[in-house]
């Protein structure tokens, strides 16, 4: 495995994949030392990265390789199915996975997400439209979810 590290508007981004693809991208409080000669094989993912963060890009297309349980992986499959700019809440994605009674599962899964970013669990919100529950930090998702559309900034917050 190896590790690329890119400075974002919310702390250092730290990128971790090898030749199966990017295995987790996770985000730092504070200012940690960039790198400067990223391994090619993290390369397309520093790039994309750097573009979202540019306003240049809203979906990623790089190899990921996020590890997980079964249930994860498809919390996970189905959080990229929530639109660049849109925002839908737990219980949206509990029925679509057929389980309402899970919930709490789901949530869990979304918390454990260990592709910041790329796998958009930032927007996901509370069934009452609250932000709830991020781990970056609730500063950093309403950031996010700004970024993403901020005509949406005062009818979400």
């Amino acid at each position: 495995m190896q590790t690329a590290y890119l400075q974002t508007p919310l702390g250092t981004a730290s990128i971790t994949g090898d030749d199966n693809g990017i295995a987790a991208i996770s985000i730092r409080d504070g200012d940690h030392e960039v790198t400067q000669k990223i391994p090619k094989t993290l390369q397309p993912a520093v790039k994309q990265l750097q573009e979202y963060f540019d306003g240049k890009r809203t979906t990623f297309d790089f190899k990921c390789n996020p590890q997980g349980t079964e249930f994860q992986q498809k919390v996970w499959q189905e959080l990229l199915n929530v639109p660049f700019g849109k925002t839908v809440s737990y219980m949206d994605i509990t029925k679509k996975l057929g389980d309402v009674k899970a919930i709490r599962a789901v949530a869990s899964a979304n918390g454990k997400n260990p592709l910041w970013i790329v796998v958009p669990c930032h927007r996901i919100i509370g069934t009452d439209g609250s932000l709830t529950g991020y781990a970056g930090g609730l500063w950093r998702k309403k950031w996010l979810l700004e970024h993403e559309n901020p005509s949406a900034q005062q009818s979400l917050f």
